[in-house]
């Protein structure tokens, strides 16, 4: 197989996933944001802060306004949520995503 059909194979698979958990409508910058916020989340129920996620190499340069955009919409569509009994600027990533699909 040559390296372009891989990496095609690979690109086909990913979007059916993403497809399978919702992914598929958020924007370039909405999925960089939700995966970094992911990686910084070690076990279910840890929250992250928005610094944190913001520092990320994959969110570091986004424009802020973006970073920021991205943050609501992925609170509005229910990928990232606020914990209870916390400041702003904390989240958690929906626990159910955390788990093997």
């Amino acid at each position: 197989m040559d390296r372009l059909r891989a990496i095609f194979e690979l690109r086909d698979m990913l979007r059916q996933m993403e497809r399978d958990i919702g992914l598929e409508d958020l924007s370039p910058a909405e999925k960089d944001v939700f995966q970094a916020a992911h990686t910084l989340t070690e076990a279910p129920g840890d929250f992250v802060l928005s610094d944190q996620i913001r520092q990320h190499h994959l969110a570091r340069d986004l424009a802020q306004a973006t970073f920021h955009r991205a943050l609501k919409t992925l609170l509005d569509h229910g990928f990232l949520e606020r914990p209870d009994g916390t400041r702003a600027k904390h989240y958690l990533v929906r626990r159910d995503l955390l788990h093997d699909l």
